[in-house]
């Protein structure tokens, strides 16, 4: 049976050693944030996620969603988690006081969805959602509608979703047919229908707000001419609380290979009241807030996973007694020595190590960045804040999701055949991850979003917010002898990332299709300098601490590093030649070869 202890000792690393966590009560809106308070927090997430969401994983796994006269059933003990998650209140934390968030920085909120993910993705996905279109809704509409919706939406009674998708259009949006008519009275009736629709019906809060893409009447073609509605399950009335139903129906629930216990919903839309969020024909705008957001949601998703199959495989390697070890006997006691002496077992455990700790690195870079960007006094640091974050979240999204399915299969494979058992709980970590890959824009769309769209931006103002640190910390410590073995490939790897960078550059223009061949080699290239990046500054911060009471921890954190540079940057090289070689091969291949 699998098991969850959330990685706190790893997080305040990151949050406070590496990232300076603690200066983020400097920043105008956070002066209440210290780390006297952002401490408890994490101890009671931690408590909420390993006790009450774990427990309930793999039974909702196996009953999944049941749909019963047009109402989503979720499984046993979700509606009673759901209750003691929404009044702890978990659902707000990262909203607007004004409203009746708590306001936590995004760098705190970050941590605990990764817990969240870790001990109960499918449970996750219900206020994950609800968050997203907090997003949306909070940035862009009608100070009545945020008034009407928003706090109950941030006290967890209401829950909201984001309804994009087609069955002739997925990530083509430009395509989809869902009207929106106008009426007197300043509403919209909406017709059509949605698919893929996570937590578009269920039974865990009173209603359910959903936002969605429709095109007026008058609408120019493409995505141009669409626009974003809010539309509730139940229309409220005059005290606000659900009143009518409106016409939105759940028409059927998908079957899938994972997160069974989320509702993935076909959705009908029968002349619906809605209203209108933003300006006509500007939803993609205030949707891509919420896509946004979400992307950066997901690639946490897939550290989660990763880290939650890393603690379980971690466990079985040092209980299964399978043979000795290559160098001799290590345990004569014992009838075999553990797995975990062999070489292969533990290249996959460091490779899941590594993955997991450089990873949560990165998205705390990412979600500190957001919280100056929303808070910091000046403008020009807000700005560059926000470069950042935008060259980063398809990265975040497609090499965190990439890895952690990885990293989800290398912990089935340490339990060898007892991984492929459901019993164990391995084999869920899998199917629940895969999904990660695919929504929220698959993970090729954020390669082609990366060099199509963020690398030439500005005449490349964004790439500059990445390679500014990174150059910067080259340059400081190249000679830095106890840092050598981590710069020195660090360097090779951003100087690989700078060619391929301009060779993008260069043919991109006059042969898109070369860029397109490139685009998912280089995302990975990039992801990994990174990754990079940020090892290296760990092992920085845990050279000056290997001795004293917590030693150890800073000891494995360098060997982690060590292993990372040595055994998982070396892709670069091969990354590097693949971008090189250009897209001839696969471009010139005749199509009804295939």
């Amino acid at each position: 049976m699998a098991s969850y202890k959330a990685p706190l000792r790893d997080m305040r690393f990151v949050l406070y050693e590496l990232m300076g966590g603690e200066d983020l009560s400097q920043l105008p809106g956070f002066e209440d944030f210290t780390r006297d308070l952002i401490d408890p927090v994490l101890e009671e997430a931690a408590k909420v996620c390993e006790q009450v969401l774990h427990p309930i994983n793999r039974s909702g796994d196996e009953e999944g969603c049941h749909l019963e006269n047009g109402v989503v059933r979720t499984p046993a003990g979700f509606q009673d988690a759901y209750r003691t998650f929404r009044e702890g209140g978990w659902t707000a934390i990262a909203c607007d006081p004004a409203y009746g968030g708590q306001g936590l920085p995004k760098a705190v909120n970050t941590l605990v969805e990764e817990m969240i993910c870790s001990a109960n993705l499918s449970f996750g996905m219900y206020p994950g959602l609800t968050h997203g279109a907090y997003v949306s809704l909070h940035g862009f509409g009608t100070e009545d509608l945020k008034e009407a919706y928003l706090p109950k939406m941030i006290d967890g009674t209401w829950s909201g979703t984001m309804c994009l998708t087609e069955p002739h259009c997925g990530t083509d949006l430009g395509l989809l047919r869902t009207k929106a008519v106008p009426e007197d009275d300043g509403s919209y009736r909406l017709s059509g229908t949605k698919i893929f629709i996570s937590a578009g019906e269920h039974d865990l809060t009173e209603n359910i707000i959903h936002l969605v893409l429709a095109r007026l009447p008058d609408a120019p073609t493409g995505v141009k001419g669409i626009s974003l509605f809010l539309v509730p399950k139940f229309i409220p009335d005059a005290a606000g609380n659900p009143g009518r139903r409106n016409g939105v129906a759940c028409g059927s629930i998908e079957h899938k290979m994972g997160i069974k216990a989320s509702s993935t919903c076909v959705m009908n839309f029968d002349d619906a009241t809605g209203w209108l969020i933003g300006e006509p024909h500007k939803g993609m705008q205030a949707m891509f807030a919420m896509m946004n957001t979400e992307r950066l949601s997901v690639g946490i998703q897939g550290l989660g996973l990763a880290e939650a199959s890393y603690q379980g495989a971690v466990t079985y390697a040092r209980e299964r007694l399978q043979g000795r070890s290559l160098s001799g006997v290590k345990h004569p006691d014992k009838a075999a020595d553990p797995i975990i002496v062999h070489p292969d077992v533990r290249r996959m455990l460091l490779t899941q190590r590594a993955t997991t700790e450089g990873c949560r690195a990165l998205g705390a870079w990412a979600a500190k960045s957001l919280d100056i960007k929303t808070h910091h006094p000046d403008a020009k640091t807000r700005q560059d804040a926000d470069d950042f974050v935008i060259l980063i979240t398809p990265v975040i999204k497609a090499l965190m999701t990439d890895m952690g399915f990885d990293a989800t299969n290398m912990g089935m494979q340490v339990l060898g055949g007892h991984g492929f058992i459901r019993e164990h709980g391995m084999e869920q970590y899998v199917r629940d991850c895969r999904i990660s890959q695919i929504y929220e824009g698959t993970n090729g769309i954020q390669a082609l979003d990366l060099v199509g769209r963020k690398l030439p931006a500005f005449a490349g103002r964004y790439l500059r917010s990445f390679f500014h640190p990174v150059q910067a910390f080259i340059e400081a410590h190249l000679e830095d002898e106890a840092l050598g073995e981590f710069v020195q490939p660090l360097a090779k790897s951003f100087v690989r990332l700078q060619q391929a960078t301009a060779q993008i550059a260069r043919t991109g223009m006059a042969k898109p299709d070369e860029a397109g061949a490139a685009a998912s080699d280089y995302l990975r290239l990039f992801g990994l300098t990174a990754l990079a990046y940020l090892w290296a500054r760990m092992a920085q911060v845990s050279l000056e601490k290997t001795e004293g009471e917590d030693g150890a921890f800073y000891r494995a954190k360098i060997g982690t590093a060590r292993f990372f540079f040595e055994r998982m940057l070396p892709q670069t090289s091969g990354l590097f030649s693949a971008i090189m070689a250009g897209g001839g091969s696969m471009m010139d291949f005749a199509e009804d070869a295939f």
